[in-house]
């Protein structure tokens, strides 16, 4: 199934609970070990937005009108203690839209989002031999700050689960 065409322009929106099931199909669509500590999705599906997810966490991509990605920015905790911080907890680009910009728009739109929350930092977490998207994020100014090494096996390798995150000041 094809859910754009060539993208040329990015736009960025807040989610609205309507795409709750073309979000869900590019993180079916998207899924792999390379990105996923979770299982493959298999039917039947969960709705995407539930009583953990609202849409109001999430930016949407759009290219040409048409859903191309997400970005999930929530709080690491519910802790007053640091409710200074924003956290990336998901980001996903169809297949169709990677390698055009969309998700380095959604990672600049959700640093954007954090500031206008009054977030001081940002952080994010990524699999170690997800070299695509820590050089993505490298490139917007994330550097490493831990790393659990060999957190996760999956499909029978040890991965490392690395903590990136930057300031916003």
């Amino acid at each position: 199934m094809t859910l754009l065409p060539n993208p040329t322009d990015v736009r960025i929106r807040p989610a609205r609970p309507e795409d709750g099931e073309t979000l869900a199909l590019i993180d079916r669509l998207t899924w792999s070990p390379l990105h996923a500590v979770m299982p493959r999705p298999q039917p039947p599906y969960s709705a995407f937005f539930d009583e953990r997810h609202h849409p109001e966490e999430y930016l949407v991509a759009e290219v040409d009108g048409r859903v191309a990605g997400y970005i999930r920015l929530g709080r690491p905790t519910e802790l007053a203690v640091n409710a200074h911080v924003r956290q990336i907890q998901g980001l996903a680009v169809a297949d169709e839209a990677r390698g055009r910009g969309v998700g380095r728009a959604l990672l600049r739109a959700a640093v954007e989002e954090a500031r206008r929350l009054g977030a001081r930092r940002i952080t994010l977490r990524v699999l170690g031999h997800n070299t695509l998207a820590r050089g993505l994020y490298e490139s917007e100014g994330f550097v490493v700050e831990g790393v659990l090494p060999q957190e996760f096996l999956l499909d029978g390798s040890y991965v490392d689960d690395v903590f990136m995150g930057r300031s916003l000041l």
